[in-house]
């Protein structure tokens, strides 16, 4: 995902969709260790979506404090 999309969202949705990408990510590092996961390159993009998210509402937060 973008991170142009993501700030579309409000900061609850945010939270919303990163418990979202971390529970996608725990059941893709389950496959993995069970060698059933084909493409392993989906945990890095989960990662730094969680990443993105994080870091927008990081901003978003230190943007509140400072007015």
């Amino acid at each position: 995902m973008k991170a142009s999309e993501l700030r579309e969202l409000t900061d609850r949705e945010l939270e919303m969709k990163e418990a979202e990408l971390r529970e996608e990510l725990f059941h893709l590092k389950i496959k993995k260790k069970m060698g059933e996961l084909e493409d392993v390159t989906k945990i890095r993009k989960i990662k730094r979506d969680i990443a993105r998210i994080l870091t927008i509402l990081n901003e978003r937060r230190r943007k509140g404090e400072a007015k």
